[in-house]
């Protein structure tokens, strides 16, 4: 082990291995986040598609399983208001995809979508007291925050700019999520939502290490060991990783997601927000190409994803959302535990048996 190595991140977190698993909605489980945490790693659990109810019984498997440090990760955007008006021309425009899969265009999908941070969630931050919770899409207000620290919790939270990464600094958190443009899942943009004007991993990780006093971690087109390496020679003092997680047993993957991570390509995923409402990486499929990649039509984070519920249930492969970065070709059906030691051993760092 090389002792030289940036310690920021692992002695901040309590944890071996400067790996974050990334909180990834619907496909982590409780399983993924244990195997994480157990090999040295952080295992993060993603709040904001699971009821409170859900959230504590996952809460309750995995303290049960590990005493090692795991991270809680919520989405801080603002519920929109009531559009009737946008929701209706959204409808109409899935209208037939909806008769081509024998549903009614005038069914009314269930509400769904993802919830914000909130009373109900920092409550559950008081009662289970994790050693690290993470926001998206900014930070929830300054009354939510101060009792999320007053937990002894350490705070992180995605950048997309350095201007984002500066915003977080100036209101208290211990780290920082470099998010490259080559990331899968929902961009972490909150200080703007320009697309074109996103910024590559290579480019960002370096430009936020010297813009900002605390460590940097880097996310986005890290697979495997090389983009380890790569982005510790940037200047990070760990990586988040997720796609590369996808391909382990402790991911709940569809069939047809799953096929879909072993037949990307390079040039396979775009940024879409047909799905949500909101721009976020994911592999292109036919209601991408054909209503987006990024359509004026779609309404308001998160309520698009309610209209597109259906389809996705009739046809998977045409409409369903199946987030991935860029680097799913390099990564390799191994299990989570295996992942995070090799994404370790590429830092340099190397992990302590878990306590029982």
């Amino acid at each position: 082990m090389n002792e030289s190595r940036d310690r920021r991140v692992t002695a901040l977190f309590g944890i071996d291995l400067p790996v974050v698993q990334a909180p990834m909605a619907g496909a982590t489980t409780a399983q993924m986040v244990v195997a994480v945490s157990d090999a040295g790693g952080l295992g993060s659990l993603p709040g904001a598609a699971l009821t409170v109810a859900q959230m504590t019984a996952a809460l309750d498997t995995i303290r049960a399983a590990t005493s090692r440090p795991i991270n809680l990760n919520f989405f801080a955007h603002v519920a929109p208001p009531p559009d009737p008006v946008a929701q209706m021309a959204w409808r109409a425009r899935l209208a037939p995809y909806y008769v081509e899969h024998g549903l009614d265009p005038a069914l009314t999908p269930s509400p769904g979508g993802r919830a914000p941070f909130d009373e109900a969630y920092c409550a559950i931050v008081e009662a289970y007291r994790p050693e690290v919770v993470s926001f998206h899409f900014g930070l929830p207000d300054a009354t939510l925050l101060r009792r999320v620290h007053d937990t002894g919790a350490k705070v992180i939270a995605s950048a997309t700019t350095v201007a984002e990464a500066r915003w977080l600094v100036e209101r208290g958190v211990d780290a920082v999520i470099a998010m490259g443009y080559e990331a899968g899942g929902h961009r972490g943009n909150f200080l703007g939502d320009d697309m074109a004007s996103q910024v590559g991993t290579m480019s960002l990780v370096p430009q936020v290490v010297d813009a900002v006093p605390v460590p940097v971690i880097a996310a986005g087109g890290i697979a495997d060991a090389r983009g380890v390496r790569a982005a510790f020679a940037l200047g990070a003092s760990a990586v988040q990783v997720g796609t590369a997680y996808l391909f382990t047993p402790e991911a709940q993957v569809g069939d047809a997601y799953r096929a879909a991570l072993h037949a990307a390509t390079d040039d396979g995923t775009m940024v879409t927000n047909v799905f949500t409402g909101r721009p976020a990486r994911g592999i292109a499929n036919r209601l991408v190409r054909e209503v987006g990649p990024l359509s004026d039509l779609v309404p308001a984070f998160p309520t698009a994803a309610a209209a597109v519920g259906p389809l996705r249930s009739a046809n998977a492969t045409d409409f369903a959302n199946h987030w991935s970065g860029q680097s799913a070709p390099l990564a390799r059906d191994r299990s989570s535990a295996e992942l995070t030691r090799l994404l370790g051993d590429a830092a340099g760092f190397s992990a302590t048996a878990p306590d029982r």
